[in-house]
């Protein structure tokens, strides 16, 4: 095949593994992978190189495939003037984060479809995200004029100031680490943090108060652990207001349990209709915690659909989690989801009219084109009671009317499946997992856990190293931080759940991997990508959380806690100090920064270290776990342990709890209750 002109049959990217870029193999661009072959063309060239990334459940990712990559005469311009990238944001997020960067230092919104132009050394002068056709050949042309006339020099002049942008430490940036006053976190800069955080409440519709509306997790994670240590109850009112609405809404899947990954409007009404997994793993995690404090059935049954849900529709044979569902199917936004009031009467028949006012539809429809998105107003109390039904009976109808639309749903063409494993939001899955089995001790919650984490062993760590990304029996990609740092997160709940000292010895053989490979001791972060990874034009450290939480954050969390566990003072320095360098702007700017400060709440109120020996250590294990117990580490065994917190204290014939804090013990107990007592001291 030549280098310039593509087989229409099929490009290079009929060689990759990812479902996104295998949607665009038979493109008539002449795409490459993103990789030393294209980067080294242009270079050979001296062309310019176009960079598209996207990810296969984005609907106007879609949208610019179908009107300019399909298209012969608009690929034509593009292969005649430019090499051509593709890339999945998903498998190579270091890519995606600099040029996404790069757009915003431009002054340009970001979002995916992401297209930057870069000089053959792969230096960004200008991007976008969707561009119509016409507009799309327009700007290629005349990127193409001015790179190859006398504008050359400017552009590249321009690269070079964005790339002195790009690798301008974050730190350095945001002004983090110079208003470094102290270390020391105080009860007065936490009510400050908090009192940031509560001006961006939507005392309404719970979220924050905009729209689009994200759920955000780790924002309202981090407010039940700010409620466990203050008792504030106007805090726990802004999670459970955010939690029903959030489950009452369209952004929930009335019928099959899961969650889209956000809502176009403030209501929680319209979701944009692709399901990705990180999402889902930590809004099991969430409304697993919400349930341990509040108690609220409504809860609880999230859960219970919602891990349904992706046991079905989100789990390969192996036991890896998929990447994701579509928003699209037939062409159409969310067309699997929605309802007319014709299709709810011809499935549930004269039980219809009753359904309808539980779902608020209506006969026309209460989105576009007559069609109805199935949401609630009220409690399952209220509702009864208004239509006079006993609590049970309603109970027992909603079951009957879900069961009946999932299986008509079924006979539905189903939107697209990214079928990939990541290995970061698979643990973010297996946390999520693991945070259900510890509020209900449902035993499927933790061998569906399990299984996973064995998939992740066998598939994805190839000796102290993970890969990034499984498909069809091959692991590709270097591990990024953010997979480490969720995985051992992950494998020490699993040690903490189920007693197996292995998993906390994973998560220390991994931390130390870390520790030698991405840690930069002058700015006390990790940088993103591997010591051993492919050098890009900038080496970046992800400092901000978002909706999923910063790896910098999760891997600091994960070195407090795995410190406590193993008695290494060093680990827990080092979270200290990776606080204290964003500690300012954490209480300045908490809604971007709430994993930091859930760190900042398990700094501040450190909570216990609890050991469990004995015969009925696993039983006493369930009893604790249902209790939010969010800043204690705790561990167990039935035999002899040589770990720090159990030596000494295992093979006696008595279940034995022992509750210390800043290495002093409270006296041996024997029962749950008597823990709980000291732990409330």
């Amino acid at each position: 095949m030549s280098s310039s002109s593509p087989t229409p049959a099929a490009n290079r990217l009929a060689h990759e593994t990812s479902p996104y870029l295998l949607q665009h193999a038979h493109n008539p661009v002449d795409w490459y992978p993103w990789g030393p072959e294209a980067l080294a063309r242009a270079q050979a060239e001296q062309k310019p190189i176009l960079v598209s990334i996207g990810y296969a459940a984005c609907h106007w990712c879609h949208v610019m495939e179908r009107e300019s990559f399909e298209n012969e005469q608009v690929a034509r311009v593009m292969n005649a003037h430019f090499v051509c990238i593709k890339v999945d944001r998903e498998e190579r997020p270091d890519v995606d984060q600099i040029y996404m960067d790069a757009v915003q230092a431009m002054g340009i919104q970001g979002g995916w479809p992401l297209n930057v132009l870069l000089t053959p050394e792969a230096k960004p002068f200008y991007g976008g995200t969707y561009f119509p056709p016409g507009n799309w050949v327009k700007l290629l042309e005349n990127v193409a004029q001015a790179y190859a006339g006398e504008h050359r020099a400017e552009l590249e002049g321009s690269a070079e100031r964005f790339v002195q942008v790009l690798r301008a430490s974050e730190l350095e940036k945001y002004g983090a680490a110079r208003e470094l006053v102290s270390t020391a976190v105080s009860d007065e800069e936490f009510k400050l943090l908090a009192y940031n955080l509560a001006q961006r409440f939507d005392r309404e519709r719970g979220g924050t108060n905009r729209a689009p509306k994200f759920p955000m997790p780790s924002i309202w994670r981090f407010l039940l652990r700010a409620h466990h240590i203050s008792g504030s109850q106007q805090i726990l009112n802004q999670v459970n207001l955010t939690l029903r609405e959030m489950a009452w809404g369209g952004i929930y899947d009335q019928v099959g349990g899961g969650w889209a990954r956000y809502s176009v409007d403030a209501e929680w009404l319209v979701p944009h209709f692709e399901k990705m997994l990180y999402d889902n793993g930590q809004l099991l995690s969430l409304y697993s915690e919400a349930f341990q404090v509040t108690q609220e059935p409504l809860y609880r049954e999230v859960v219970l659909q919602t891990v349904a849900w992706v046991r079905r529709e989100l789990t390969n044979p192996e036991g890896g989690f998929y990447s994701s569902l579509d928003a699209d199917s037939e062409g159409e936004e969310g067309k699997f989801y929605v309802w007319t009031r014709e299709e709810l009467q011809a499935v549930l028949g004269e039980e219809e009219p009753l359904a309808a006012a539980y779902y608020q539809c209506t006969g026309l429809g209460n989105w576009e084109h007559g069609n109805n998105i199935l949401h609630r107003r009220q409690s399952d109390a209220d509702f009864a009671t208004e239509h006079m039904l006993e609590a049970h009976v309603l109970a027992k109808l909603i079951h009957g009317w879900q069961k009946q639309l999932l299986a008509a749903r079924a006979n539905r063409v189903r939107p697209g499946l990214d079928d990939k494993v990541l290995t970061g939001w698979n643990a973010l899955m297996l946390s999520g997992l693991l945070a259900a089995y510890r509020a209900f001790g449902e035993q499927e919650f933790l061998d569906l856990a399990l299984r996973n984490a064995e998939f992740l062993q066998a598939n994805l760590r190839d000796g102290p190293r993970l890969y990034r990304t499984w498909k069809n029996g091959r692991a590709t990609i270097n591990g990024f931080l953010e997979d480490y740092a969720l995985v051992i997160e992950a494998y020490i709940s699993l040690y903490e759940a189920t007693f197996a000292e292995s998993w906390l010895r994973e998560a220390e053989a991994l931390t130390t991997y870390v520790l030698d490979n991405f840690f930069d001791p002058t700015e006390q972060q990790f940088f993103y990508t591997d010591a051993s990874a492919e050098p890009l034009i900038a080496r970046k450290k992800e400092l901000f959380d978002n909706v999923i939480p910063g790896s910098n954050s999760v891997m600091a969390h994960n070195l407090l806690r795995l410190g406590r566990h193993l008695e290494n003072t060093d680990y827990q320095a080092l979270a200290t100090a990776m606080l204290g360098q964003v500690q300012a702007l954490v209480a300045k700017e908490p809604q971007h920064l709430t994993n930091w400060a859930s760190l900042y709440v398990a700094l501040l109120r450190p909570g216990a270290e609890i050991a469990i020996t004995g015969p009925e250590a696993e039983a006493f294990r369930a009893q604790l776990s249902q209790r939010f117990l969010p800043n204690e580490v705790l561990a167990g065994s039935l035999t002899a342990s040589a770990l720090p917190l159990l030596e000494g204290r295992t093979g006696g014939d008595q279940t034995t709890l022992y509750v210390c804090r800043d290495r002093a013990c409270q006296l041996p107990v024997h029962t749950v209750p008597e823990a709980l007592a000291q732990l409330a001291q």
